[in-house]
């Protein structure tokens, strides 16, 4: 799950209830992914059945 962006910009994105990190680019959406077990984690940033985006637009990371 992809958080919405916070105030000092960045989302944090979790998997399973544990953080995986905060991400201020679709890159390190990607590199969280692949470090969970998903090496082809850029094929599912646009499939929402792996990638939910919460609050904001999706691929937006600036403050709110």
């Amino acid at each position: 799950m992809v958080h919405p962006p916070l105030g000092t910009g960045g989302r944090r994105v979790t998997a399973r209830g544990q953080i995986l990190g905060l991400a201020y680019s679709d890159g390190d959406v990607i590199e969280f992914l692949r470090r969970a077990g998903l090496p082809d984690a850029e094929d599912l940033l646009e499939d929402p059945s792996w990638v939910k985006w919460h609050g904001g637009r999706a691929h937006h990371y600036e403050a709110a």
